[in-house]
């Protein structure tokens, strides 16, 4: 009974300490304290998940922490069950006097590491607690090449948590050529990732205050350069961005290697220097011919996607319309008339409409077979990056959707009554379109738009044809009278005149 009695009021005494941490009541702390002398000491004996030193510098209770600290100094460098010591929460928390206090009595706890390998100095930074970071990286510089996960340094946490005032503070106060160029794992600087994030502000600093390699490569052999470029939504923040890394001298691996082997095997002299100047101007062009490749690529893949798409829908209904024929299927075995008998399952337009029923099949199946090749190339792997094939592919769409029209067609005969036809048993498009215009009005106007649309369109195409072959052949035409006359001064060059025959004699 007696143990039992101890043990609760020595847990009676941990609460009120730890409500005492919370409120940040020194006289509390003295009161507790005289009641029992030790229990600060259990706390560096024992294992708990947090000390009052860790409440207290986490609210930022200024006097409790100093209190604690003269009395039990080692509490500084405890950690709690995240691996936390009471730095780390003071500098995530932004309390610069508790974090004075701190260093003043451990400052080797800015090396010391949480569960997630980060540094109180990481913290601040993440957090943006300038002031805080800088009174850290007076007292423990080193702690800085402290590296966290994926080999990021402080700077890469700058950058990736766009804290632009605590990397300009790291890079004025470590003024260090590794130090600002280090890379990560992935070869990555903080150049590379203020690019990736389109973070212009500190693209602009790092170019224009500090060493940073420009031209520096990642894993996968990319300058800053080419990531604006693959990035770029021709915004006037990404031409921003392309403007401050050019003018700094950032060009593309590319170029990088061109320049790097013309180097190698040319002397420095005038000349090399010349050359190395046309390369330089001869870059734009370049780029602009691949940006127009890369939009021919956009349209290729935009193209494609489009026709996949019309060509599944247009399959879909061509083997639903050949499934399910117009005017349903027989549902039992029976005569239809004196001279013939039909079978349940059949169609019955194919019985009682044969010649329209035939071309409602051809129709269909066109259709069916056009949009079936259509996907079976588009899905066939093979390498088709030419606006020849994608229209190619545009005009087997034509056919299928031409079939389709038809197939409407033919399909709205069935339905209309016998009475209303000249002869049910022939399919007649004159008197389908005279019984469409007369007796349903309206009805034929999308039929006939659709027809004419189509008309138009393949008019449209040959004179286009017709146009571009007129233009190859001017081309053509113009380019054999330059080699002609080309030739014919050569030969005039070559051939002595009878003067000159004359003074060689002479001579």
């Amino acid at each position: 009974m007696a143990l039992s009695a101890e043990k609760e009021r020595m847990e009676q005494i941990e609460r009120n300490l730890h409500e005492a941490a919370v409120q940040g009541s020194v006289t509390s702390l003295h009161s507790l304290i005289q009641e029992d002398e030790l229990i600060l000491d259990r706390y560096l004996a024992g294992c708990y998940a947090e000390t009052p030193l860790h409440i207290a510098a986490m609210l930022g209770h200024l006097e409790f922490t100093k209190e604690i600290l003269s009395k039990k100094p080692g509490l500084a460098a405890e950690l709690d069950f995240r691996r936390s010591s009471a730095l780390h929460l003071a500098a995530g928390n932004g309390h610069l006097d508790v974090v004075k206090a701190l260093l003043s009595v451990n400052p080797e706890m800015c090396l010391s590491l949480d569960r997630y390998g980060r540094n109180p100095l990481h913290i601040a930074v993440i957090k943006g607690r300038v002031e805080v970071l800088r009174e850290l990286v007076k007292a423990k510089p080193e702690a800085t090449r402290v590296r966290v996960d994926r080999g990021e340094t402080i700077l890469h946490l700058c950058v990736r948590h766009y804290q632009l005032e605590s990397l300009k503070l790291l890079v004025e106060t470590i003024n260090d050529h590794e130090f600002v160029n280090s890379k990560d794992y992935d070869n990555f600087n903080v150049l590379h990732l203020a690019v990736a994030d389109k973070q212009i502000e500190s693209i602009k600093f790092l170019i224009e205050k500090t060493a940073i390699e420009v031209n520096a490569l990642n894993c996968n052999g990319f300058t800053a350069l080419d990531m604006a470029l693959a990035c770029s939504q021709r915004s006037e923040k990404d031409m921003d961005i392309r403007d401050s890394l050019r003018s700094a001298g950032a060009v593309r691996a590319q170029d990088l290697s061109a320049s790097s082997m013309l180097t190698r095997s040319t002397k420095p002299t005038g000349s090399s220097s010349g050359t190395t100047n046309q390369i330089l101007t001869q870059r734009p062009k370049r780029e602009t011919h691949d940006t127009h490749q890369s939009q021919e690529n956009k349209w290729l893949d935009s193209k494609r996607n489009t026709l996949m798409v019309v060509a599944s829908l247009i399959a879909t209904m061509a083997f639903q319309a050949g499934t399910n024929p117009p005017m349903g299927v027989w549902q039992d075995d029976g005569g239809g008339n004196s001279t013939s008998t039909h079978i349940a399952g059949t169609s019955v337009m194919a019985y009682k409409y044969p010649i329209a029923y035939t071309a409602f099949l051809g129709y269909n199946t066109a259709g069916f077979l056009a949009s079936i090749s259509v996907i079976l190339l588009l899905i066939s792997g093979l390498p088709f990056r030419c606006r020849f094939f994608v229209f190619t592919l545009t005009v087997t769409m034509w056919v299928a959707i031409i079939a389709v029209a038809f197939t409407y067609t033919v399909s709205v005969a069935g339905l209309i009554p016998d009475d209303l036809l000249k002869d049910p048993t022939t399919f007649d498009y004159a008197s389908l379109t005279e019984i469409l215009i007369i007796e349903y009005g309206l009805a034929a106007v999308p039929t006939i738009a659709c027809a004419a649309l189509l008309n138009f369109l393949i008019l449209g195409h040959i004179i286009r044809c017709i146009v571009k072959m007129v233009i190859f052949l001017i081309n053509l035409t113009m380019w054999m009278v330059r080699s002609t006359t080309v030739r014919k001064k050569r030969r005039e060059a070559t051939i002595p005149t009878s003067s000159t025959m004359m003074n060689r004699a002479t001579a």
